[in-house]
């Protein structure tokens, strides 16, 4: 398992985190996601031989956010 901490700039309220935690949650490989409103991040826990951390940052911009680290 890998686990990264992502910056998420844009997360101000819980529709925005019950959105990318059910987004990115919903992949294939991701065990755990924890966005943090406070200071804007999300922390994945992901098997990388199931999905790739690129496919993670796209399905967070699919969201409509920009996503950093």
């Amino acid at each position: 398992m890998t686990e990264i901490q992502l910056q998420v700039p844009e997360v101000h309220c819980d529709h925005c985190k019950t959105s990318l935690e059910g987004a990115v949650g919903a992949l294939a490989g991701v065990e755990n996601v924890q966005v943090t409103i406070s200071d804007a991040t999300m922390n994945v826990k992901f098997d990388d031989s199931s999905v790739e951390l690129e496919t993670i940052k796209q399905t967070i911009e699919e969201q409509g956010y920009a996503v950093f680290g």
